[in-house]
């Protein structure tokens, strides 16, 4: 389908920019009234992922996937999770290896591509229950996560899965991972390797002689830390074997049910790559939005308790389903 038109407003002008639009909400925003039961479920590897259930009896379920060092109390999650549950979804939000508050069991984590653990969430959740529809949302690299399932599996995705919805997507990581290196992204740069290090610190004393450590004090650029750790920890050769294994971009032909994917047009820490018009022009399934504000992960409104994503989500489904 060709890029669709943003009904999206103005962001609240004391969000002035990009990066103001993605801090602000990571920050400040307060999602109140959302309520977890948590289930843990081993994998088959030994390891575990933990749940985060809203079961209201519903025969319909949004699996949520968070973003780099994220989590299911994230409030772009708790946001979704809030309007999608007010209006007759049960909602899973899962957490990724590592993301819960405790640490896994594996020596490896998670990644972009990683579509083993969603696999297997998503056959938990269908044994759990029988839901008669089911949609996916992803945001960033759960968004990455969830394009890669959908296109790897094409025709042969559970019938039951309907719609996707994913917001502030890297579909191309080489490219994402070099535009965390502008200076006025450092921000997220530090971000994301302070949270990862102690991670990588911890499963090199978990399991010694696997990593070397010492290559943190190596990294100058983003690509060095998946040269170092991103690739061997989860079996690649090297960074570009992870980034082209990884990259939704090159599964998107796969793709074939109802899937909004929303990049803001003024999203720091997405470069040109990630604004894919032309793979989308003419695909019958992938419908890409592309708001002139919203930052990352974002896309606040004035007034309104919910985020112009959630919101697009609802509505994307709802109509995706009838």
């Amino acid at each position: 389908m060709p890029v669709v038109s943003s009904k999206i407003k103005r962001s609240p002008f004391w969000l002035i920019n990009g990066h103001f639009q993605s801090v602000y909400p990571s920050l400040y925003r307060q999602v109140d009234g959302v309520t977890y039961e948590r289930e843990r479920l081993t994998l088959k590897d030994g390891d575990f992922v933990d749940l985060d259930w809203q079961d209201q009896g519903n025969d319909k379920l949004l699996i949520i996937s968070h973003g780099l060092e994220g989590n299911s109390n994230r409030q772009y999650v708790k946001g979704a999770a809030k309007l999608f549950a007010q209006n007759g979804w049960d909602i899973l939000a899962w957490n990724c290896r590592s993301c819960s508050g405790e640490m896994n069991r594996a020596f490896r984590l998670y990644h972009h591509g990683d579509i083993d653990d969603i696999s297997e969430v998503i056959a938990h959740a269908q044994k759990r229950k029988d839901y008669r529809q089911i949609s996916l949302m992803g945001h960033s690299m759960g968004g990455s996560i969830t394009l890669k399932y959908i296109g790897t599996k094409g025709n042969n995705l559970d019938k039951n899965i309907k719609s996707a919805t994913v917001f502030s997507v890297p579909f191309d990581l080489e490219a994402g991972a070099d535009i965390l290196n502008k200076r006025s992204n450092k921000l997220y740069y530090d971000k994301f390797l302070s949270k990862l290090q102690p991670k990588i610190e911890y499963k090199d004393r978990a399991y010694p002689g696997r990593l070397d450590t010492s290559n943190f004090d190596r990294i100058e650029v983003w690509r060095d830390f998946d040269e170092f750790f991103s690739a061997p920890m989860n079996g690649y050769r090297d960074a570009a074997d992870f980034y082209e294994q990884s990259s939704a971009i090159n599964y998107i032909d796969g793709i074939n049910i109802p899937t909004l994917a929303c990049n803001a047009q003024n999203d720091p820490i997405l470069p040109k790559e990630c604004y894919p018009t032309e793979a989308c022009s003419n695909h019958p399934h992938l419908y890409l939005e592309i708001p002139k504000t919203g930052g990352h992960c974002g896309f606040l409104q004035p007034g309104d308790e919910f985020a112009y994503s959630e919101r697009r989500a609802l509505e994307f489904v709802e109509n995706s389903h009838r």
